[in-house]
């Protein structure tokens, strides 16, 4: 007698898919109702594949449950349109050194051609994403970022004056809370206003920290260009907290551009932030991996 019966084994694509699914749902209950924030920039933000792999992932956030804030940057394509104005930048410690014109000229470009880009990108997606600025319903407000600067020689401080580069001030988040109880992702530029009415250039990573800390949100990611902080042989460290970082900045593992997003994230943490995490933005969907499985795919700060 012939036996006709298939061979009904499950396919192992499908059986990985489950497995995934399995790994994620305790990460899905965790967070479900909970606020990220998601710093978004770098070389991602140029990459039509990754943006569209990104816009994928905050989509998603919002569709099981999980509320995403997108804080987007724009260093390199405002600098691409002064040098197309031929208006020459100058940096001090990192921050571009910002006149009245070159305010105006960031704001155009962060408020106008970026921001709605992530949107489109975002609404392509399936979201319903809407762009904001900090001047938006008093978000952000912005005073001067004030540095200081040692001669060597002399050892007198002098105050260096960067224009109209700000820092928030005050960070008013009642129109992210009306958002929240809606299917709308904003999508912020980092762009503030003081209470003279001057418009500030505001450094994104900061933006996204204060309000990250307003909103207590559950996430602060920062997506870089790097995988996140590496030790000294170039091994990624997954896990850290304030009182580690110390030890990194005084022994020099943890040196130059990184020390801002670390010091974003600390001060992230202080107000109520309940963790930080530095990851890679050129890796799609790094921010799924991190969040939805137990192996991560940055580094997280948290408090202890």
């Amino acid at each position: 007698m012939t036996d006709n019966t298939k061979n009904h084994s499950p396919d192992p694509v499908d059986l990985e898919k489950v497995e995934t699914l399995i790994e994620a749902l305790p990460y899905l209950r965790k967070y479900a109702g909970k606020t990220f924030v998601v710093k978004y920039g770098g070389h991602a933000m140029g990459e039509s594949h990754l943006a569209a792999a990104f816009a994928k992932d905050i989509v998603l956030l919002k569709k099981v449950g999980i509320h995403p804030v997108v804080v987007h940057g724009g260093g390199p394509q405002i600098g691409k349109m002064l040098e197309r104005l031929g208006i020459r930048s100058n940096f001090i410690d990192g921050l571009r050194v910002t006149d009245a014109e070159t305010a105006a000229i960031a704001e155009m470009v962060l408020a106008g051609s970026i921001n709605k880009e992530v949107v489109h990108h975002i609404n392509r997606a399936g979201g319903t994403a809407v762009g904001l600025s900090g001047k938006d319903a008093n978000l952000v407000t912005a005073r001067k970022v004030t540095r200081t600067k040692r001669d060597p020689d002399s050892n007198i401080e002098r105050i260096l004056d960067l224009g109209f580069v700000g820092e928030p001030d005050v960070v008013d988040v009642s129109v992210l809370d009306m958002f929240r109880q809606s299917n709308v992702i904003p999508v912020i530029a980092p762009i503030g206003v003081d209470a003279e009415g001057n418009t500030y250039n505001i450094n994104a990573d900061t933006m996204a920290g204060a309000i990250a800390g307003a909103l207590k949100a559950a996430r602060l990611f920062l997506l870089t260009d790097v995988p996140g902080v590496l030790d000294k042989e170039k091994n990624l460290l997954t896990d850290l907290t304030p009182q580690k970082i110390d030890g990194l900045i005084a022994d020099g593992t943890i040196q130059g551009g990184m020390i801002p997003k670390i010091e974003t994230c600390i001060d992230a943490l202080k107000k109520g932030v309940d963790a930080a995490v530095i990851l890679n933005g050129r890796v799609p969907h790094s921010m799924l991996l991190e969040i939805f499985t137990r192996r991560g795919a940055g580094t997280l700060v948290r408090r202890s």
